[in-house]
């Protein structure tokens, strides 16, 4: 029903859009688990703000069909862990 409404280039622009809010939620969060850099917001709050970020960009996803590639995942996440372990898995 979206994308019978809403162009393909429509629907990339809103997951754009959406991905910022959800980069500005976790930052949000991240200045509360620092308290560097005070925020009235509160915790709970913040969590609900990424929650419903992270949801929008998902929606946005299903509806232009574009899922996750579970061995790109896989093989970044084993990069990620052997960075942090000094080079070695």
């Amino acid at each position: 029903m979206i994308n019978q409404k809403v162009s393909e280039a429509g629907l990339y622009e809103q997951l754009a859009e959406e991905a910022a809010e959800l980069a500005h939620a976790a930052l949000k969060k991240a200045r509360i688990l620092r308290g560097e850099n005070p925020t009235p917001m509160l915790s709970a709050t913040a969590d609900k703000h990424v929650i419903e970020e992270l949801s929008d960009v998902v929606l946005c996803a299903r509806i232009l069909n574009v899922a996750p590639d579970e061995d790109v995942m896989t093989t970044k996440q084993e990069r990620w862990i052997k960075r942090l372990n000094g080079g070695a898995l």
